[in-house]
């Protein structure tokens, strides 16, 4: 279903809510490649209601524009939510009360989910539950609509928004502010749709891609020369744990802060927008492997095909290529041709 047309005279108003998470999904909003972050959302007819961080209202100003909100006095556009729902202990939902409220958060998120417009989880912890409900779970964490994989979570699979869609997850840990910003604009100019999410609900314009698509050791992954520690420059697939080729964003198309991604600071993807990342049944340095070979292949890749091509490229693998894919600088620049490229 689509989400229908706003008037594009009035703002979208976002609420955003904290629960049970680090708060880094806010630290990395702050980073938007804007010199004037409140400028940017309202060139975009955007109007934070509220954020924990970044507002100067007081808890009691808050209640007041809950209960606003509740009372529909108030048009709640985007329900944000950063960090997972915390249930427990026992379903009470009492590890997380609002406070100043004497009530738990799980219970103002019930309540406020049917009146918004949208409803929107900022993150994989507000998405899937995330490193939160890690573990034996204790505080009986979960997504908004999902927990992990599986559908549900706190407001339930058959939940619509006003709107008619289902909750946006802007899962990652921490979430690429431009995904958080970009959905919100999208949302603003009234031309997000159900045909923009995929099927876990994640948007479309990042969630099509791969992390694998341009990363900057693309060349090492062509000719299967691999690092072999943090340091090196090599493919880190093979032996560090690197998921890049099987999950869903694109941080290496889309650099964070318009310079970095983790690839590129020589960290392995961990497949922080895909839910359970938080536990992979492995170190998430190390990549596991049966008979030598990475039990987690590339997207859409038949394992006898990638074997037969991993052994090809092996063999095909310049000198230059292999010798820096285990250094951690440059050790052989390509050779300057003098004649003309053909």
């Amino acid at each position: 279903m689509s989400a229908l047309p706003r008037p594009p005279a009035e703002p979208l108003n976002v609420l955003w809510l904290q629960s049970g998470g680090c708060g880094g999904c806010s630290m990395s909003l702050l980073c938007a490649d804007t010199a004037d972050f409140h400028g940017q959302l309202r060139d975009a007819g955007i109007r934070l209601l509220w954020h924990p961080s970044l507002s100067l209202e007081t808890g009691e100003e808050l209640v007041g524009l809950l209960e606003r909100i509740l009372a529909g006095d108030l048009r709640l556009d985007v329900l944000c939510l950063e960090g997972s729902v915390l249930r427990g202990p026992a379903g009470s939902g009492r590890f997380h009360v609002l406070a100043g409220t004497g009530r738990p958060m799980l219970h103002w998120l019930q309540d406020l989910a049917p009146k918004a417009r949208h409803v929107m989880a900022v993150g994989s912890c507000a998405a899937w539950g995330g490193v939160t409900a890690g573990g034996s779970n204790p505080s009986e964490a979960c997504g908004l609509q999902f927990e992990d994989e599986h559908r549900g979570g706190l407001l339930g699979q058959e939940f619509r928004s006003t709107s008619g869609l289902p909750v946006i997850n802007v899962a990652g840990c921490p979430t690429h502010p431009g995904w958080v910003l970009d959905s919100l604009m999208a949302l603003a100019a009234g031309s997000f749709t159900a045909a923009d999410l995929d099927g876990l609900g994640r948007p479309r314009f990042y969630a099509d891609q791969l992390v694998h698509h341009g990363c900057s050791r693309n060349e090492y992954y062509e000719f299967k020369a691999s690092a072999e520690k943090p340091s090196d420059l090599g493919c880190m697939m093979e032996n560090m744990g690197c998921k890049g080729t099987q999950v869903h964003a694109d941080c290496n198309i889309r650099p964070w802060n318009g310079e970095g991604s983790c690839t590129r600071g020589g960290y392995a993807c961990i497949a922080c927008t895909e839910p359970g990342f938080q536990e992979p049944g492995h170190p998430f340095h190390q990549t596991p492997k049966l008979a030598g070979i990475p039990i987690g292949l590339p997207t859409d890749m038949p394992k006898a095909w990638f074997v037969a091509l991993a052994s090809l490229s092996k063999h095909a693998t310049p000198r230059r290529v292999k010798l820096n894919a285990t250094a951690d600088h440059l050790v052989v620049p390509p050779v300057a041709k003098k004649t003309r490229l053909k």
